[in-house]
């Protein structure tokens, strides 16, 4: 079976405002997120992708538009399972504020059983990227035979649901899991297990280093900035 490229989005205008962007129209990547974007084929190269899939959302379709303008070849497919969770009435608004949320200790602590009002729920969103994904490896197992290699671009929740199904981890779980803006991970699927043989890799281990506000213990909702 394919060997599938996750590709978390650049860095996001709400990412550095501290906004859970959600589906919220018009979050494009700020200017760190262009550069992320315009280093990724550079990233990439030498690696043969047989697809391309994208969430519909602009912050990820900016993050994949220089890896198409450099592979003019690909024809990029957009698939609705793999956009950001459905916040909600949490959408757009601060995460800050979010924090003192009743709800926020159950989506850090047992996000199965966390459902966004007026969204939909952990659960949910973790199947239908799942079902997204096992769509598409027999896809491109089909076109492009087994050791095909294809690249999706989604959202920081999304990718470690996604995570945690490979592993076979619970999804109370997937708070442990951290992927950066831009980060790439890989997963190879096979006919008994996935392997995953890449997490969250930016190449750059500046995230690593010191802060002088401590990250505290909770898991960023969406995924986090990144790196300062």
């Amino acid at each position: 079976m394919p060997t599938l490229i996750l590709v978390r989005h650049g860095r996001s205008t709400a990412n550095t405002a501290g906004l859970l962007a959600g589906w919220t129209p018009g979050v494009a990547l700020d200017e760190r997120g262009a550069a992320q974007a315009a280093a990724l084929p550079g990233r990439l190269d030498g690696l043969p992708l047989s697809e391309v899939v994208s969430s519909p959302l602009q912050r990820c379709q900016e993050t994949l538009q220089p890896l198409l303008d450099a592979r003019p070849g690909l024809r990029p497919h957009t698939d609705e399972r793999i956009g950001e969770c459905h916040y909600g009435d949490w959408s757009g608004r601060k995460l800050a504020e979010l924090m003192d949320e009743p709800l926020m200790q159950v989506v850090q602590s047992h996000p199965s059983a966390a459902a966004f009002p007026g969204g939909e729920s952990m659960r949910a969103m973790q199947t239908r990227a799942a079902e997204a994904v096992r769509e598409w490896n027999a896809r491109v197992e089909r076109d492009h035979g087994a050791d095909a290699v294809y690249l999706m671009c989604s959202h920081g929740d999304i990718i470690k649901s996604l995570v945690a199904d490979a592993l076979g981890l619970h999804l109370d779980l997937f708070q442990r899991i951290s992927v950066e803006p831009c980060s790439i991970t890989a997963i190879r699927y096979t006919r008994l297990r996935p392997f995953l043989v890449r997490l969250g890799d930016t190449g750059d281990f500046a995230s690593l280093a010191p802060r002088e506000e401590p990250a505290g213990d909770d898991a960023p909702v969406g995924g986090g900035a990144g790196a300062p």
